[in-house]
């Protein structure tokens, strides 16, 4: 069975340009989290959001979301149909035929794909091309400058991890810490 992974890899080696595009899989930025964004040179973004059954697709419908200001509470699709949302377009990355395209809200792009065990190619087919939500630029919403400050440190950690040098450190990197006051 083909795991997220490798769908995911299949899909951004096939249709990312990484000369242009920021390309993130699975970004998480407080409560929201994507499967796959790309971000344009221009700002302009898609999500991509995975599902590989049926009962998992109907919950991404159910995903309630809460404003860190006011506390209200919203869904996911509600934020994104009315154009209160992160990114400019949204779609599914779905196996061919496990949801009639109907069903599906008609801002969301609809990607299926079929992969063949027997020879390990996996295809796409673009059904439905997502709406755009809001013309804003995704950097309008979030700071371009901490978030690549945060991406550089996020694979300096992954890097010593993989590395296993991690556990090898003596003392704390300095970036640990906190601006906390010195103990005493």
């Amino acid at each position: 069975m083909l795991k997220v992974e490798e769908l995911t890899y299949n899909y951004i080696s096939k249709f990312c340009d990484f000369e242009r595009d920021l390309v993130l899989t699975n970004h998480f930025h407080s409560d929201w989290e994507a499967d796959i964004l790309i971000i344009g040179e221009d700002g302009f973004s898609h999500e991509l959001e995975i599902k590989f059954s049926k009962a998992d697709f109907k919950n991404d419908f159910k995903k309630q979301y809460e404003n860190q200001k006011t506390k209200e509470k919203f869904l996911k699709h509600d934020k994104i149909s009315c154009g209160d949302y992160p990114c400019n377009q949204f779609s599914f990355l779905l196996p061919q035929g496990m949801i009639d395209a109907e069903t599906i809200p008609k801002h969301c792009g609809i990607i299926e794909f079929y992969h063949n065990p027997d020879s390990w190619i996996t295809t796409f087919t673009e059904i439905r091309i997502p709406s755009k939500v809001h013309d804003d630029s995704f950097w309008q919403f979030f700071d371009k400058e901490a978030m690549l400050k945060i991406m550089a440190r996020n694979l300096y950690f992954k890097k010593l991890e993989l590395k296993g040098k991690f556990e090898e450190l003596i003392l704390p990197p300095k970036f640990l810490r906190k601006n906390k006051p010195p103990q005493i």
